[in-house]
């Protein structure tokens, strides 16, 4: 087992992944930005590092920073976490370079997987349902027109480096491609340095159900069932849900077999997951792979009692997997509280928060690194706290989480908890009638 991990991320997922190392016995190394100096991942890990700037460019992402803090306070082993460096091939080669374990996928993984169209092209493959579009890359504009006329439309246009809802356009008649084309391949660039594009059949109002799987070096997988993250606003996700009340045990089991035989296919190792489209005739397709831990992994946890970090960090370290499938026996809705105003359309709030209050009780969890006093930066994305909520049923997780949502005070800057208590009262998502376009139809109730 390692004896000290570097943590190369912040906020709350940093101190997830400082707690359950500590109940491991290994040391922790927290790496910070100048503007994260007084933050809690710094104050709870063993060692702490700066990094650099505010700018994640500087801190963060930069590569040669975190290694050197890595070397200095030698760490065996650095975790991601999510987002920043978690999928870049480039930091998990230099960590395998420098000796040290990179808990996550490995550069070949994270490429193939990483790049949308290679990823589609290799489920297939696998004999993974996949949605009809182009066969990898598309070289040429023309090419793209003749694909679109071949598979109908309306299509999707997407950027093979893509993620959070860059370089995507939905296109429903052919005079509309080129503008779409052009702008998808603008924003691509932009993003990511990368316009690849490729296409596939728009699926009309599906659902978004991922499958947690779990990998280890010896080519065993397992799932550890779905979680439903319909609800988003311009592909960002805003609560999800366990088990998805659009599921059944046939097709739980369909889809389960399917993301573990995509992972066994490809060799993966750790934990990631498998995300489908799911249309409303419950046929569900292959959309991408993550080859990281997902902000939403709580509400997997609390359902089967399970600690994903812990699992990463035993398969990163050679442990076997047990092998066999999880089914929730619980229900669990996780809400992101972010640092933005619902009342003005979601504009990010940073600023000081001056009084805080988190929500308690049975089955209430809240995953956060904020305090009363604590200064929310304007340079990372705005999710400040995540509130999971688990009951014996669906009816009673919408219970608990108005509850919670009541008690939660954040005063000093604005949040997104008047939109989650919204939500909760809204009669479509009480039935659990809703898809990726909930959003479009949902207002936002005036303050007053």
């Amino acid at each position: 087992m390692f004896k000290k991990v570097l943590i190369a991320n912040r906020g709350e997922i940093a101190l997830r992944i400082i707690r359950t190392c500590k109940e491991m016995g290994i040391k922790t190394v927290s790496v910070y930005s100048t503007a994260d100096e007084e933050s809690l991942h710094v104050r709870f890990a063993d060692e702490a590092v700066c990094i650099g700037p505010p700018n994640s460019s500087e801190s963060y992402l930069k590569i040669p920073n975190i290694i050197a803090a890595a070397e200095i306070t030698n760490a065996d082993a650095i975790h991601p976490g999510y987002g920043f460096l978690s999928e870049n091939s480039r930091f998990s080669k230099i960590c395998e370079e420098h000796k040290i374990k990179f808990i996550g996928a490995s550069p070949e993984m994270i490429d193939k997987m990483g790049d949308k169209a290679t990823a589609v092209s290799t489920m297939k493959s696998a004999g993974v349902p996949t949605i009809p579009g182009s066969e990898g890359v598309i070289d040429h504009f023309d090419d793209a027109k003749k694909i679109a006329k071949k598979i109908g439309y309306p299509v999707m246009i997407k950027a093979s480096a893509g993620g959070g809802g860059k370089g995507m356009r939905a296109v429903w008649k052919e005079k509309e491609l080129f503008q779409h084309w052009e702008s998808a391949k603008q924003e691509a660039n932009a993003s990511f340095g990368n316009d690849d594009m490729y296409m596939e059949k728009l699926v009309e109002n599906p659902r978004h159900i991922e499958i947690q799987v779990v990998g280890d070096r010896f080519g065993k997988a397992c799932h550890l069932s779905e979680r439903d993250c319909s609800i988003q606003r311009r592909h960002q996700k805003l609560t999800e849900e366990t088990p998805s009340p659009f599921m059944t045990d046939k097709l739980r089991e369909q889809m389960g077999q399917a993301a573990v035989k995509a992972s066994e296919f490809i060799g993966y190792e750790g934990a990631g997951t498998v995300e489908f489209l799911v249309d409303k005739n419950r046929n569900f397709y292959f959309m991408e792979m993550n080859t990281r831990i997902q902000v939403e992994h709580p509400i997997t946890e609390q359902v089967i009692d399970y600690d994903l970090i812990k699992e990463q960090i035993k398969v990163a370290a050679g442990v076997k997997i047990s092998g066999h499938n999880y089914y929730p026996k619980l229900h669990s809705i996780e809400c992101r509280i972010n640092a933005e105003d619902p009342y003005e359309n979601f504009r990010p709030s940073p600023g000081k928060i001056t009084n805080l209050h988190l929500p308690g009780g049975h089955g209430i969890r809240v995953d956060t690194h904020v305090y009363s006093g604590c200064s929310i930066p304007p340079n990372y994305d705005s999710m400040i706290a995540k509130l999971i909520v688990t009951a014996q049923n669906r009816s009673e997780a919408i219970e608990k989480m108005r509850r919670a949502l009541d008690e939660f005070i954040i005063e000093g800057i604005k949040t997104t908890i008047p939109f989650h208590r919204q939500l909760m009262d809204d009669l479509r998502y009480i039935k659990g009638d809703y898809t990726t376009k909930f959003m479009e139809n949902f207002e936002i109730n005036s303050k007053n």
